[in-house]
């Protein structure tokens, strides 16, 4: 029976297509699965045989680990540089949308103490 290696939710291209040359050099038998047309399903890298799986896992393991190693590196590269996105980056860039953010997060806050508020008083 098949077995998910990796949900591709929020995955960057460039990532799945690393997975899938990893496979392809370990000589893993792997299928790929599309998004659903709602968003319901995400798509996936599935492997075919269950003998593979602890080999495809193993490699997962050892890629993410290198993924994330470069991650930080080139993260505490930009900072170092200054060219690290910040907050005022995001809200000069997205003002609507961070103005939009704060105002759910003040409506969902307000709706967590009502209940609150309305037993107090």
């Amino acid at each position: 029976m098949a077995k998910l290696l990796l949900n591709l939710r929020h995955v960057p291209d460039d990532e799945a297509d690393d997975v899938r040359a990893l496979l392809d050099a370990a000589r893993i038998d792997y299928y790929e699965t599309r998004p659903g047309p709602f968003g319901i399903s995400a798509g996936g890298i599935w492997i075919r045989d269950d003998g593979d799986f602890p080999a495809a896992k193993s490699q997962m393991a050892r890629y993410q680990h290198d993924r994330a190693g470069r991650a930080r590196a080139e993260r505490e590269q930009a900072l170092r540089d200054g060219t690290a996105e910040t907050f005022l980056d995001v809200v000069r860039a997205q003002p609507v949308r961070v103005v939009l953010v704060l105002v759910a997060i003040a409506l969902l806050l307000g709706l967590m103490a009502l209940p609150a508020y309305l037993i107090w008083r």
